[in-house]
This record gives C-alpha cells, sequence and structure tokens, in this order.
C-alpha cells in the first residue's frame, strides 16, 4: 500500500510503499486494549510499603489491666485503632508486570499503525530535523502542518528536536527503536520520517 508523503510546509511531495501487512491489519480493539495495559502495568514500580500492628515497634506491654479502669479492653498500643498504630490492611510491595507474548504485542502493534493509517492520524514525511534548538521554531512547523497535538518519531534522537519540544504539553519526541502503544495513542497525531517508517516496518512485520 501507498502512503502520502508531506514536506515541512504541509503540502504533500509524493508517495511512500509500505506493507501490508504492518500498516493494513484489521483493528482488533481487544489486543490493542490488553497490550496498553501491560505496558502501563510494567511502568509502576511496586514499591509501596505499609505497617500492620506486628510491623510498628514497640506495643508489647498491655497498657493498663484488664478489667477494673473503668476503659475499654486494650492489648497494645499500636492497635490500628489507635494513633501511631499500624496499618489495618497495610499495602505491600508487589509485582504488576503481565505476561505478553512478543506475538501479541507485534500484532497488538500493527493493529495500532493500521488504524492510524485509516483515520489519517499517521503523517509521514520525508526528514524532520531542526536547525536550532528553538521552541518558537517548531511550532511554527507543527502549525503549518496542522499538526497542534501529536508525536514525533525519528529514526535516532534528535538533540535539537528533542530540546525544541520538551516544554510542550502535547508534543513528544520518540526515538524508533523505544515506541510503544501508549506513544502512538497519546496525542491526536504520529509524524513520522521515513526513515524511521521503514524501520517501522522491519520491527513490526
Amino acid at each position: 500500500m501507498d502512503l502520502s508523503l508531506t514536506t515541512a510546509s504541509g503540502k504533500a511531495s509524493g508517495k511512500v510503499n509500505v506493507s501490508d501487512i504492518t500498516f493494513g491489519r484489521e483493528f482488533n480493539e481487544g489486543l490493542v486494549h490488553q497490550a496498553v495495559t501491560a505496558y502501563l502495568a510494567a511502568g509502576r514500580s511496586g514499591t509501596v510499603s505499609q505497617k500492620t500492628r506486628s510491623d510498628v515497634r514497640g506495643g508489647g506491654a498491655k497498657p493498663w489491666k484488664q478489667k477494673g479502669t473503668g476503659r475499654a479492653r486494650a492489648g497494645t498500643i499500636r492497635s490500628p485503632l489507635w494513633r501511631g498504630g499500624g496499618k489495618i490492611f497495610a499495602a505491600r510491595p508487589q509485582n504488576w508486570t503481565q505476561k505478553l507474548n512478543k506475538k501479541m504485542y507485534r500484532a497488538a502493534m500493527q493493529s495500532i499503525l493500521s488504524e492510524l493509517v485509516r483515520q489519517e492520524r499517521l503523517v509521514v514525511i520525508d526528514k524532520f530535523e531542526m536547525s536550532q534548538a528553538k521552541t518558537k521554531q517548531l511550532i511554527a512547523t507543527l502549525a503549518a502542518m496542522s499538526l497542534p497535538s501529536v508525536t514525533i518519531v525519528l529514526e535516532q534522537a534528535d538533540h535539537n528536536v528533542m530540546l525544541a519540544a520538551r516544554n510542550l504539553a502535547h508534543v513528544d519526541v520518540v526515538d524508533v527503536t523505544a515506541i510503544d502503544p501508549v506513544s502512538l495513542l497519546r496525542f491526536e497525531k504520529v509524524l513520522v520520517s521515513v526513515a524511521a517508517l521503514k524501520k517501522l516496518e522491519e520491527m513490526f512485520a
């Protein structure tokens, strides 16, 4: 299949041929959801930790005798009902990662890329680079291409582009080797260079 090429000024400049396997697959919503969920789960540190009554230091002695004081029975000052006591249902460190086979992940990425093409959210440019790390210049370039909210996918990290985009809330710059499902779905459109497009085709063919 052929995808339209565009210039930095937003004008059409030809076609580029890509694989139907990677960019012409039917959309599988369930698989994409599973891939996105697994990716987000893998980003969780899982290091949260709280103490139960047995973990809190102290409280070994009974505060007062069982009977005769007129007060409620108490066995420890580290009871969850007391200030300074433990947590009733304490959070514990855990591993949140979910297993996702390589074939499933590849199919999910193919599904996402194909849906971007169908919805005309994938914009292909011959080459995207900047002579200076100027945010104002990047804003002007994206405005000329009608891309207010975009993920820029490059073949390799471009220092100037990354510096120019780092303060823009609706612009993200991603190296093609570090692409993930969330990056592709995060913003309205995806701007990809031809070199990065071919790399994507190789990675997910």
